[in-house]
Order: C-alpha cells, then sequence, then structure tokens
C-alpha cells in the first residue's frame, strides 16, 4: 500500500478505506482475507488507530469486510449484498450473474437547472447532472441519468467521478450514505440521443425506473433516472423489511 497524503482535501480514513477496497478489488485481499490489525495499519501508515477504525466502519458498512469477535476483521463475500446508492449496485447485480458491466461517462457532473418537471422532484432548482452509459459485452444496456442536489454536494462537479462508485465517492467526500429510497417503474418510448445511446429503435418501449435517494442529514438529496433494455436483460427487485432494497439484472430470454 501506498503512503496517505497529509495534505490532501480527502480524509486519512477515507484515503485508507481506498486503498484497502483497491485490494480487495484487485483480489489482493479475497473473501475471507483477515486484512491488518488496527495496530498493525496505524504503524503502517502513522495515523491514530481511531483514523484506522474509522477507515473499517466505512467499508464493514458498505458490506467489504466483517469483523469476527475476537478474531479481527476479514473481507467479505459480497455475493449478497448490493450497493442501494447508483452505480454500485447496479454493477455488482450483473456481476453477480456472470456479465461485466462497462460503464462510459457520458456527461461530467454539471450545473445545471432543470426544467420544472413533477416527476423530477429535483427540476426547478440548482442540482449537478450526470450521464453515465453501461454496455455489457460491447452492448448498450442502461442509460442512467442522475442528479444531485447542489446546496447538499457543493463542489460535486470538481470530483472524478469516471469508473468510480457514485455511492463510494459521496460516503468518501460527503460522509453520507443513503438511508431509504422511493422507486417508480413505467414504460417509456426513447427517442433523439437516448434512443441511438441504447442502439434501439426510436419509440420502442423501454423499462423506465426512477428513484429518489434519502439521506440521514437531507431527504430527497439525489434523483436517478435509469433507462433499461430489458429485450436483453430481465431486471428484478427484491425488498426485504430485513434489508435494503437489492435490484438485480438476468438475461432476457430470446
Amino acid at each position: 500500500m501506498r503512503a496517505l497524503n497529509h495534505a490532501s482535501a480527502l480524509p486519512l480514513y477515507a484515503q485508507l478505506a481506498d486503498q484497502i477496497l483497491g485490494q480487495i478489488r484487485t483480489g489482493d485481499l479475497p473473501v475471507g482475507e483477515k486484512i491488518p490489525s488496527e495496530h498493525e495499519l496505524a504503524s503502517m501508515f502513522k495515523i491514530g488507530r481511531p483514523t484506522v477504525r474509522q477507515a473499517t466502519e466505512v467499508l464493514i458498512r458498505r458490506g467489504y469486510l466483517m469483523r469476527r469477535r475476537g478474531s479481527g476483521t476479514y473481507v467479505a463475500d459480497r455475493s449478497k449484498h448490493i450497493g442501494l446508492f447508483s452505480l454500485g449496485g447496479t454493477l455488482e447485480s450483473f456481476s453477480e450473474q456472470g456479465y461485466a458491466l462497462e460503464t462510459k461517462l457520458i456527461q461530467k457532473a454539471k450545473l445545471v437547472i432543470q426544467d420544472v418537471n413533477e416527476d423530477n422532484p429535483l427540476s426547478g432548482r440548482p442540482a449537478f447532472k450526470v450521464i453515465r452509459l453501461g454496455s455489457v459485452e460491447k452492448e448498450p444496456v442502461l442509460l442512467e441519468t442522475f442528479w444531485f442536489d447542489a446546496d447538499v454536494f457543493e463542489g460535486f462537479d470538481q470530483l472524478d467521478l469516471e469508473g468510480r462508485s457514485l455511492s463510494e465517492v459521496v460516503l468518501s467526500h460527503y460522509r453520507m450514505e443513503v438511508t431509504s429510497a422511493e422507486q417508480r417503474f413505467s414504460v417509456a418510448k426513447l427517442d433523439g440521443k437516448e434512443a441511438k445511446l441504447l442502439s434501439v429503435t426510436p419509440g420502442a418501449p423501454i423499462l423506465h425506473v426512477g428513484r429518489l435517494l434519502h439521506f440521514r442529514s437531507a431527504a430527497h438529496a439525489a434523483f436517478v433516472e435509469m433507462e433499461c433494455r430489458s429485450d436483453r436483460f430481465t431486471f428484478s427487485q427484491s425488498i426485504s423489511s430485513e434489508g435494503p432494497l437489492i435490484v438485480g439484472a438476468r438475461a432476457a430470454k430470446s
């Protein structure tokens, strides 16, 4: 692991969490592996144990790590843990079914005031708008448009979002986590640029999902609209009183 940057605007605990997460994703820390103790990590990075504990707690809450009483902290099996917030959940739902979802940033975070639209709770006020396209085997299957309340996520347009989970960006930079969400489904017909991006015939029906996200310190602070190609994949949702909303995807039968 590389040294932490004490001059960075990113908190030390977030830098450490990112490094541990990077090793998990590359397989250097496989599922079931015990990570170094708080004392070892504190000594390794020359930081206090409370900072280390803060970093590991972040990853435990996100489902990447698990703590075993009297034994230590281990890399968790996230096969049944799908993030609620944006592309993190989508990426993993595809991965669980053996599909690699590649994402491309169509529009970087841009401050806008969307025309008033009752379907979009953030319309009519300043928000950062981001658009991403997801593809499987070079074929586009998912188009997502995000709006982040500019009053809550100040400076969002200055962050590097390429290839990152937006939930992790929000957690690292704003120390905020989604606590609940409202979701609605409908059938939409795309034309123009959106139809071209998803490689569908203009006017063809497509699954539309709208998701309003609530945070502990800010209700309805982010809104997501998803256009999903259900000819390629079947998208499903499970809701449990004991856990978060889970969104899944599997190949559609031809």
